[in-house]
């Protein structure tokens, strides 16, 4: 190596019968710029906190299971990101319990975080970020789903707080309970091509949460309300104080489906809570079961939303 250039980066092996049986161990020895590699298998009470300033850790074949197994990383999560710009593929985190009610898969806290092809199961909080402005959140083809149902603090399946830029793509979220399926208070929240559907069975309160407004761009989703919902609302904009200047929101071919029975908010915007002339877009919008998409007496476009008839497709594949 030549004096005064970084080390090569490295790639450290997990396996469960291997030299280094435990993400946490890798932990120990990766350095800036390495890969850990993940076989399949269980991996029982792993928590870790990833101190690095650039890594990837990516699970090889079939998807590794972390579960709690009754243990967290300084009382947060499964793993606690610190910092810097760190990228997680191909890894799924069951089961994450702490004395606060808000244990999560993954606990983030600043800097910059990819996750691709990951799941996330039976946690308080499926994700859970910290709230620095400079942080960036980017999510592809996740999954999140299985909220715990016990008492204590409401069980979020994504929880983003008031980071940055938040991008989430290509994702299925369903199965909650009481909390949200997606809850963002991010200065620019992009929720592009998913599922966010809990389906017939699921209990989750909003299924897209934006309480502090922001730049929010929903955009060619699938949105599903389950007829044992406690509350009428699919999406939520501006429903608390804080809101960012600059906010907007901006809803264009996204299929909204309401299965209560009777009533239901497709929308619901709170412009009193919002900077003054907070504009809306509603643009080529189809809305399923009863309720409206309404944003009448709001600056934006309002314009080529539809109910759906029994002409149109179920709803399958998210759209693209």
């Amino acid at each position: 190596m030549t004096p005064g250039l970084p080390a090569p980066a490295t790639t450290l092996r997990v396996a469960p019968a291997g030299p280094l049986s435990r993400v946490g161990e890798a932990l120990r020895l990766a350095a800036d710029g390495d890969t850990i590699e993940v076989l399949p298998g269980e991996y029982r009470g792993d928590v870790a906190v990833i101190t690095q300033r650039r890594l990837t850790i990516r699970g090889v074949g079939r998807r590794p299971v972390f579960s709690a197994d009754g243990r967290d990383a300084e009382g947060k999560a499964i793993w606690v990101v610190r910092d810097g710009d760190i990228r997680i593929e191909n890894i799924e985190f069951r089961g994450a319990r702490v004395a606060d009610g808000n244990g999560a898969g993954i606990r983030f806290e600043r800097g910059r975080l990819q996750l691709q092809r990951c799941a996330f199961f039976d946690n308080e909080m499926g994700l859970l970020s910290g709230n620095v402005e400079s942080a960036e959140l980017r999510i592809e083809d996740c999954e999140f789903g299985a909220a715990p149902q016990h008492a204590g603090s409401l069980h979020h399946l994504l929880y983003v707080g008031r980071i940055g830029r938040f991008i989430l793509t290509g994702s299925h979220l369903h199965g909650g309970w009481r909390g949200h399926l997606v809850k963002s208070r991010a200065r620019e929240s992009t929720i592009a091509h998913n599922r966010i559907d809990d389906g017939t069975e699921g209990q989750a309160s909003y299924e897209i949460d934006l309480p502090n407004g922001g730049l929010a761009r929903v955009v060619g989703n699938v949105v599903g309300q389950s007829p044992r919902t406690e509350n009428a609302v699919l999406v939520a904009f501006g429903a608390e104080a804080a809101a960012w200047p600059g906010s907007a929101l901006v809803m264009v071919n996204n299929r909204l489906i309401n299965r209560l029975p009777a009533g239901g908010q497709f929308l619901k915007v709170w412009p009193d809570r919002l900077p003054a002339g907070t504009p809306v877009w509603l643009v080529r919008n189809l809305t399923e079961g009863p309720g409206e998409l309404d944003a009448s007496g709001l600056p934006g476009q309002v314009q080529g939303n539809r109910t759906a008839t029994a002409a149109d497709p179920e709803p399958g594949a998210v759209p693209r």
